[in-house]
This record gives C-alpha cells, sequence and structure tokens, in this order.
C-alpha cells in the first residue's frame, strides 16, 4: 500500500506541463470523447428499422449490434493504453481514427446482421482510442481539482453529442436511409483525423515512455487490479457507465414501443435527458473550487441511490409506465444528473496516483467500464418490457454496486491515511 497522502485530501502536485489545456484543446478532445456517444446514441431511432432490413423482422434483435459495439470497445481499450504508453498520445488516435473510419464505412455497406456486428466490433476497436487518449491527454496536463474542471469542460462538449445525435438520427431516417447516419459517422471520423493529425500536440514526452513488452503490461495491468485506490474508484465509475447505458439500450424499446413516443419525442426526451446529465457534470465542475471530490461524490451517489429506489418502487407498483410517462421520465432524468456528478469525480480520485502510466489506467478503467456497459446492453438486449419493470432493476443493480465501491474506496482511503500518519509519526 502506497504511503502518499491520501486522494481525499491532497492538492494536486504542479504538473510538467501548462496547468490547463487551450480551449480549442478541450474542444477537440471533447469531439473526440463525442465519437462514442455518436456511435452509440445516433442509430437508436433505427432499431425497427434495422429489425426489418437486417434481423428479417426478428423483433429487438438489433439491440445485439450495441452490446457488439461496446464489446469492442472493451477489448479495444485493453490493448490502446499500453500502446498510448509507448508511443504517445498521438499515433494511437490517428491509427484508431482510421481504422474506425473504414468499419464504418462497412456498416454502411452491410446487409446482414452478422455482417453489420463484426462491423460494428472492428470500428469500436478503433473508436476505443477516442475514449482512452483523450483522458490520458488529461492527466497528463492536470489532476485533482485542475483535472475535475478540464474532465467537466470535456463533459460539456461530449454531452452535446448525445443531445444532437439522436434528434439527428431521427432526422436522418425522416429524409432518407438509416444507412445515410452511418457515412455521416465516417465523415466525422475522417475531418476528426485531419484535425489530429493538423494540429494536436503529444502530451507524452519521449522520455516518459514504456517500453512495450507483454510481460511489462502484465505487471502494470496487475498493479493496477491490485491497488484499492484506483480499483474502488475505477469501478465506481464503471458501474456508472453499467447505469447509463442500461438506460440507451431499453431507451429505443421502452419509450417507442411501451410508452408511445415517436421518433421526434424519443430524440427530443434523449436530448432534455443529456442536457440533465451536462448540467450535472457543469455545475461539479463549479463546486470542485468549493467541495472536495470526495464530498461532492459521496452526494452524487446517495442522491442517485435514493432517485434509483423510487424509480424501482414506482415501477412495481404500476404508477411509473404508460398511465403515467412524465414519472418514469422525470426519474430517470434525476438519476442521469446525478451521473454527471459522479463519472468526473471518480475517474481524477482514479488516476490521482497514475501519471506515470496514464493511458494504462485510462485503458484498464474503459475495459472495465465497456465490460459492464456490454453485460447491461447484453441483458437488457435479451428481456422482453411490459413494463419499465426491467430497465429499472437493471439501473438499481448498478447503483447498488456503485455504492458498495464507494464505501470501500473510503475504507481504502482510511487505510492510505492511516499509513500516512504511521509513516509521518516513524
Amino acid at each position: 500500500m502506497s504511503s502518499a497522502a491520501p486522494t481525499t485530501s491532497a492538492r494536486p502536485a504542479s504538473p510538467a506541463l501548462p496547468p490547463l489545456m487551450p480551449m480549442w484543446m478541450i474542444g477537440l478532445l471533447g469531439l473526440l470523447t463525442a465519437i462514442g456517444p455518436l456511435s452509440t446514441d445516433m442509430y437508436l431511432p433505427a432499431f425497427p428499422v434495422l429489425d426489418q432490413e437486417l434481423a428479417g423482422g426478428r423483433n429487438g434483435a438489433s439491440q445485439i449490434t450495441l452490446a457488439a459495439w461496446f464489446a469492442g470497445l472493451a477489448v479495444g481499450q485493453f490493448s490502446m493504453g499500453p500502446l498510448s504508453d509507448r508511443l504517445g498520445r498521438r499515433i494511437p488516435l490517428i491509427g484508431g481514427l482510421a481504422v474506425f473510419t473504414l468499419a464504418s464505412i462497412g456498416c454502411a455497406c452491410a446487409t446482414t446482421l452478422d455482417l453489420f456486428c463484426l462491423c460494428r466490433f472492428i470500428a469500436a476497436l478503433g473508436g476505443s482510442s477516442c475514449s482512452v487518449v483523450p483522458r490520458a491527454i488529461v492527466r497528463d496536463v492536470a489532476t485533482g481539482r485542475q483535472g475535475a474542471k478540464i474532465m467537466s469542460q470535456l463533459t460539456l462538449v461530449f454531452g452535446l453529442m448525445p443531445i444532437l445525435a439522436p434528434s439527428l438520427g431521427s432526422l436522418v431516417l425522416s429524409v432518407g436511409h438509416w444507412r445515410w447516419i452511418f457515412w455521416i459517422a465516417v465523415l466525422y471520423s475522417a475531418l476528426a483525423l485531419v484535425a489530429v493529425a493538423a494540429a494536436m500536440p503529444d502530451t507524452m514526452p519521449r522520455a516518459r515512455r514504456i517500453p512495450l513488452s507483454a510481460s511489462g503490461i502484465a505487471s502494470r495491468y496487475m498493479g493496477l487490479v491490485r491497488e484499492p485506490v484506483f480499483m474502488s474508484s475505477a469501478l465506481i465509475t464503471s458501474f456508472s457507465s453499467f447505469v447509463m447505458f442500461a438506460y440507451l439500450t431499453a431507451s429505443p424499446i421502452l419509450f417507442e414501443k411501451l410508452l408511445h413516443f415517436t421518433p421526434l419525442q424519443f430524440g427530443m426526451f434523449f436530448g432534455i435527458n443529456a442536457a440533465f446529465f451536462i448540467a450535472g457534470a457543469q455545475v461539479n465542475g463549479w463546486l470542485v473550487h468549493h467541495h472536495s471530490l470526495t464530498r461532492l461524490l459521496n452526494i452524487g451517489i446517495v442522491v442517485c441511490l435514493c432517485t434509483s429506489a423510487l424509480c424501482l418502487a414506482l415501477s412495481l407498483s404500476g404508477f411509473a409506465g404508460p398511465q403515467h410517462p412524465a414519472v418514469i421520465c422525470l426519474l430517470i432524468m434525476g438519476i442521469t444528473g446525478t451521473l454527471g456528478f459522479i463519472g468526473p469525480n471518480a475517474m481524477v480520485l482514479a488516476f490521482t496516483h497514475h501519471g506515470h502510466q496514464a493511458g494504462s489506467a485510462s485503458a484498464l478503467m474503459g475495459t472495465i467500464q465497456f465490460s459492464l456497459a456490454a453485460l447491461s446492453g447484453f441483458i437488457l438486449g435479451h428481456v422482453t418490457f411490459h413494463t419499465p419493470v426491467p430497465l429499472a432493476v437493471t439501473i438499481m443493480v448498478g447503483v447498488v454496486a456503485m455504492t458498495a465501491c464507494n464505501v470501500w474506496r473510503h475504507i481504502c482511503d482510511k487505510k492510505v491515511s492511516h499509513a500516512s500518519l504511521s509513516g509521518t509519526s516513524a
């Protein structure tokens, strides 16, 4: 166990690089991380059409394509982290964007569900660079409160895509074919590739790069797994994603089939809900200057737990459902808003002592994150929805797990604090 000062009270050390990024760089990183939600959210309104054209009319089959995407992200991030620690940040990012662009062309041209799933999986392998590398770049530049502020600014740009993507997807479907959605993704990633190649600096100096070897990779990952402060914080972030992606997977069936929303209404609600997430993240970015990351994280988890419990109770009673769609919408917005407090703070706390291997730490966190996201997508992709209960139960499971990990994190912090005090006394 490290004898460093606990993450809840330590002030961030002065970084070797400038403490704050220029706004254009934050914007570009946000647009890169937005490739994930663009690929996840934009085609959600097209699920019924995909069922008809690629799955022979098998209802709900298109949800498996979402699980393939999450599985690819989990696998891709596991290898992308060590690559970014060895090669720097630019090369893996450029290569990943190139793979994503080519695989998205495959998605746009696919004629069977199996081929579409394969292309989605490959696209996720490349797209994983847009999840791993931006987080590592933030950690290269700043940690602590500064890192939380930048992460919240990233979340603002990142959060705009869930607002725009479903509405844009619905608009595309109203004037054209679902394949146009993936041609738009091709154009977006190609432009991002050009922007990164032309303007993005490499924030990892050559002197800090870590040699690439199988034993070294295994050793770094095992060290991270055995570090309880990192793992508890990473699992909090990951179960936060489990909750979010449970909602993403279930939302087309819940809102369009069960609550009878039109594609336009579905896109509008999706945007409003994303706005709650952004608002939570931005309020968090302001509050980190006045309160500790731990306190904000604790409050977010407690409110999320209470809201999730209310959602489950009202869903089981039948009150939250087709008869009162506004109730389930408000409860989901409440849960989503609290996630804006949980994810950025837990992520910064996880990275606090791992600046020397930020790429590997980011990759392991992303692998856990999207493995759990794929699990929630797989579970809800095989459940028949007659009420919101399956979604409410899945959300509750994720929030309870998140709460348990936060208790574990508190125990770890106390042990680190005790070890630090003992070392000082000695």
